[in-house]
């Protein structure tokens, strides 16, 4: 192998290892950018499952049916 064609070899291996590099850090940006999108739908998830079953308690409490009928005959006779 003479000088000309090593140098030539050695210029393209480091431009083939430049393209992979820079490849390397825009998954790696990727990957960043979507963890911390799916953080905060995490977050948004826990929070309507707390809402969800806060309205589930209030719903299947007894005193919610008896206020919904109160309501339903004050209805009826202003009606």
């Amino acid at each position: 192998m003479d000088v000309f064609t090593m140098v030539v070899a050695l210029v393209g291996i480091g431009a083939i290892a430049k393209v992979a590099n820079r490849r390397h850090k825009r998954e790696i940006e990727a990957h960043r950018r979507h963890s911390g999108e799916d953080a905060a739908l995490r977050q948004e998830v826990a929070a309507l499952r707390e809402r969800v079953a806060t309205l589930e308690q209030i719903v299947t409490e007894p005193a919610f049916d008896l206020k919904r009928q109160i309501q339903a005959l004050e209805t009826r006779r202003a009606a």
